[in-house]
């Protein structure tokens, strides 16, 4: 049997009078991700009741599939101090 599956959520609070770039930030990582080998889903959701705030779902056929070095990734990171409210809160799940 391989390794399991993995699911990450990366929730994204966008700063003050910044949420429209910051999500415009995020969803240019949602093509390219998706096209990824290992990629089973890459969705990213808004928070209703506070429209700055996104999360990402991910899954992932596994953990290895992952790679922190995609260049929009890298891209994403790079604006995160400038977009963002603190860090990326990043947890990886696994499917039970």
């Amino acid at each position: 049997m391989g390794e399991p599956r993995v699911t990450v959520l990366a929730r994204f609070k966008a700063k003050e009078g910044l949420e429209a770039e910051a999500e415009q930030a995020i969803a240019a990582c949602v093509s390219p991700t998706r096209a990824e080998a290992g990629c089973i889903n890459y969705d990213l959701h808004r928070s209703h009741d506070d429209k700055g705030t996104f999360i990402l779902h991910e899954s992932w056929v596994s953990r290895k599939a992952l790679s922190p070095e995609m260049p929009y990734l890298r891209t994403l990171k790079a604006k995160a101090t400038e977009l963002f409210v603190g860090p990326i809160d990043l947890s990886l799940w696994e499917r039970i």
